[in-house]
């Protein structure tokens, strides 16, 4: 058979079907295969995507689109304060043994000289008021407190050097001043009377340093009417989630609207060196709107002075005197001449409400009193002898010097039920009877006569006092003219001098 024979034979043909065939499958298992590998679930992704609700979409888009607004609105207005404080500190005296043995004899004419330390500071403000060319800032005043040098750095880069116009130290509160053609907007300031717990918050500022100067974070009001603010601040403060850090404090705390509703001052934190923790607190803008105006006219702030020492009382104390379960707070004391005195609050009164406003306690009742002006009649419910009337007393201005003169501190001691605990404190027998005298306030007529800390008051001008109601009634209407205690200290009973008013 020759090769063309060969070629054409029945044999080879089934031979090329049957090697064409397993190439073809071949060839179709391996495609079936690739089809396989791990990128087809990225394919079968694709064509199944995650599909928002549209309604949802438009509400997170409007939200994010009120956050961008508040943010460009409110940037420009706010500042970054560089602050430099000087302190000059002796140089200590290195004569003598050991350091001439080590390094000679010195010119000791240096010694006694004083070196400068400069220390730098960095906070926030917020700029609230244009006039006469003029911008004026708001910020904390622990943030300004002992600067020598102020700068301020806005947004657009730019820096000014910046000058105290006025300070708070009781608020915490501080304004400034700097000069320049270039515009920049004022803020809008709203009314934090309004501001409820779950409002949007929106916190600006310059926190931890330079690094992440105008910084925008979000959170809810978490509570409101807060106290107990480092320094002795008197404010009630907004609490909120919104992330704040060193470097906020003087920084705006916003609304979605984008209007002020208060200052950030303090943070609460458990992280060595404070830190966020989701405890921010800022002053409510309502606290501070008078003292913008007061600052730029006379660089300083008033606050109204009533003239009494305040107390939270003991349930014992609020029970003798029929006071319980009403808020408020005890007059434990009352300046001699000041505008209570004058007006009739006495020792013992419980002040409940001040032109009809509730007074919750020491601390909303300083505010609300503070924030009166001089000069203004002002009408205070208290509860005496468990009966409520009113008392109208003009307020005055108050001053460091008046409101720290315990002198005419009116009587100047503290007396609480003698209790169980009290009893077996001072390990005295059950049937051991008077009132224990918590405190005795330094210059006061009380300590003038000889009252100290833990007698037993049993009378008061030799007429019997058995509970906190006759201690405050006896006071109020026995003392005219002259005061003396009848007490028991240790096992002894005594009297005291006696104070001629």
């Amino acid at each position: 058979m020759n090769i063309m024979q060969k070629l054409s034979s029945k044999n080879l043909f089934i031979f090329n079907l049957v090697l064409i065939g397993a190439i073809f499958g071949f060839s179709l298992a391996f495609l079936s295969f690739s089809c396989s590998t791990p990128g087809g679930p990225r394919v079968r992704a694709q064509e199944n995507p995650v599909i928002i609700p549209e309604d949802a979409l438009a509400v997170a888009e409007s939200l994010q689109t009120a956050l961008n607004a508040v943010s460009e609105k409110m940037l420009p207005s706010v500042i970054e304060l560089k602050t430099v404080s000087v302190r000059r500190q002796r140089v200590p005296n290195f004569n003598g043994i050991p350091w001439e043995f080590f390094f000679g004899p010195r010119d000791r004419g240096q010694d006694g000289q004083e070196r400068e330390y400069r220390s730098q500071g960095l906070g926030s403000g917020i700029i609230v008021r244009f006039k006469d060319g003029v911008y004026y800032a708001l910020t904390n005043h622990h943030v300004i407190d002992d600067a020598t040098e102020i700068n301020v750095a806005t947004k657009d880069g730019r820096e000014y050097p910046a000058e105290l116009v006025g300070k708070d130290e009781r608020k915490d509160l501080a304004m400034i001043s700097f000069k320049t053609n270039d515009y920049y907007p004022l803020a809008a300031l709203g009314d934090s009377d309004k501001v409820n717990v779950g409002d949007w918050a929106i916190a600006i500022g310059n926190p931890l340093g330079e690094q992440f100067s105008f910084s925008v974070t979000m959170g809810i009001i978490s509570a409101v009417g807060r106290i107990g603010g480092p320094g002795g601040n008197i404010n009630d403060f907004i609490q909120t989630d919104a992330p704040i850090n060193q470097g906020n404090s003087g920084g705006p705390l916003v609304n979605i609207r984008g209007e002020v509703i208060g200052i950030n001052t303090w943070i609460a934190s458990n992280i060595s060196g404070g830190g966020n923790v989701g405890l921010g607190f800022a002053i409510p803008i309502n606290n501070v709107k008078r003292s913008i105006d007061e600052f730029i006219e006379t660089g300083t702030t008033s606050y109204g002075w009533l003239g009494v020492s305040l107390m939270e009382p003991s349930r014992e104390t609020m029970a003798s005197l029929g006071i319980e379960n009403r808020r408020g707070a005890l007059a434990a004391h009352v300046f001699l001449d000041s505008p209570a005195d004058k007006g009739g609050i006495r020792p013992g009164d419980f002040i409940t409400h001040v032109n009809g406003r509730e007074a919750r306690g020491v601390q909303p009742l300083q505010m609300i009193v503070g924030d009166l002006k001089p000069g203004d009649n002002a009408t205070f419910t208290v509860i005496r002898d468990r009966q409520s009337r009113e008392i109208r007393v003009r307020i005055e201005e108050r001053t460091d010097q008046v409101a720290s003169d315990n002198r005419k501190l009116w009587p100047g001691v503290t007396v609480v039920p003698l209790t169980d605990q009290i009893r077996r404190s001072m390990e005295l027998d059950d049937n051991a009877r008077g009132l224990f005298v918590a405190q005795v306030v330094s210059g006061s007529p009380a300590d003038i006569v000889g009252l100290r800390q833990g007698d037993r008051i049993s009378a008061i001008n030799g007429e019997t006092v058995s509970d906190i109601a006759a201690f405050y009634r006896v006071l109020r209407e026995k003392t005219n003219t002259e005061l003396w205690f009848g007490i028991i200290r240790s096992d002894a009973t005594l009297e005291t001098l006696k104070y001629k008013r």
